[in-house]
């Protein structure tokens, strides 16, 4: 045996009879240990670990535990019946970090933890890197409009044609759910219609654009202008002429990357990164400008991923975003979170849905 272990235990043996902040102190070195050396642990390694970290954790105080369930949670290998026990723990700054990224939970204990804890446990689950329509049906099930709007603002979530049915039923008379709701792009073609058909004025307008076969058959006349539109650059917001020419001349040149996109951020040229985008994710403008713009979209996350973008000039992007009042500085850390968690195929999966409706939209109806 390692002098690690030997460590280990020792620390079992002094158990017993530690005060308090005693087994905190120990608690905190065998963590470091574990942290340390966790992708090197095998299933003996981690049974030993994992016995020794529960019975120091058993007494410890809240700030103790809110520790230990930072520092284990992101660790693909941590020991699994401690992950569980933070997982179920009634303070939710304990329990947030392991239910938002701690692999080892199951969609079965995330559907127990979510029917047997508050809202915010389910707010926390609802921030996962992915999510399967077991679970994503019991938050909408449950959840309060703040986990609805979190789980439609992940697109890691994947939600079941039930799911959506109950979603577009919460939507009633609530603009901005109805709007996420029906922006995501594998909502089921007669649950969008009927979305539309309740909406108010203003969302009807924003999915009719979004969604032209669904416009077609709610409103055909506001399908065909709104087609023209989707396909022409186009916006009540940005006059985009001088972008359009400027960005084109990159593209042209093969200048066209991301070292200009972050220049563009970084001198505040809002609409020449809109039109950037545009060109570099093969998207209409007007629908880049909607992601722009949008304060709770994830849009502009799965467009910097599926492009490949790096971390600093999606933090460029989205600080001009706050700048222009599009986005709460407050948010900018929770999007590069997501951006940081989302996987390139599944960004490139949307991007590919929404190019092929951006497609549709530019064939009217006879």
């Amino acid at each position: 045996m390692t002098a690690e272990f030997a460590l280990i235990k020792d620390v079992e043996s002094a158990i017993a009879g530690a005060s308090a902040g005693r087994r905190s102190d120990m608690l905190r070195k065998v963590t470091d240990l574990f942290v340390n050396g966790a992708e090197s642990f095998t299933g003996d390694d981690l049974s030993i670990f994992d016995d020794v970290i529960m019975r120091l954790a058993a007494e410890i105080e809240e700030s103790a535990r809110v520790l230990l369930a930072q520092r284990l949670a992101p660790i693909r290998n941590s020991p699994p019946r401690i992950i569980r026990v933070l997982a179920f723990d009634d303070a939710i700054d304990v329990a947030g970090p392991v239910l938002a990224q701690a692999v080892r939970l199951d969609d079965r204990t995330l559907v127990e933890i979510a029917r047997a804890k508050g809202q915010q446990h389910m707010l926390a689950i609802a921030q996962r890197g992915t999510l399967s329509e077991v679970v994503t049906d019991t938050l909408v099930e449950l959840g309060d409009r703040d986990v609805l709007l979190s789980t439609l603002d992940n697109y890691g979530a994947t939600l079941s044609d039930v799911g959506f049915s109950e979603l577009v039923r919460r939507s009633e008379g609530d603009d901005l759910l109805a709007e996420l709701v029906g922006s995501r792009p594998e909502i089921p073609g007669h649950l969008l219609v009927a979305l539309v058909a309740r909406a108010s004025q203003a969302v009807r307008a924003k999915l009719e654009a979004s969604h032209p076969r669904a416009k077609a058959e709610v409103h055909r006349a506001v399908a065909e202008a709104a087609g023209r539109v989707e396909a022409r650059v186009a916006s009540t917001l940005f006059d985009y002429t001088a972008a359009l020419e400027a960005v084109t001349r990159l593209q042209q040149s093969g200048r066209l990357n991301e070292e200009a996109l972050d220049a563009f951020a970084k001198s505040g040229a809002y609409p020449e990164i809109t039109v950037a985008l545009s060109m570099m994710c093969n998207l209409p403008v007007a629908f880049v400008e909607r992601a722009m713009t949008r304060d709770r979209s994830e849009t502009l996350v799965v467009l910097a991923k599926a492009i490949g973008l790096s971390w600093s000039t999606v933090n460029d992007i989205l600080v001009l975003r706050a700048k222009k009042g599009f986005l709460s500085e407050g948010e900018i850390v929770q999007r590069l979170a997501r951006f940081e968690r989302l996987k390139p195929a599944t960004a490139n999966e949307i991007i590919r849905l929404h190019r092929a409706r951006a497609q549709q939209s530019i064939v009217l109806p006879a």
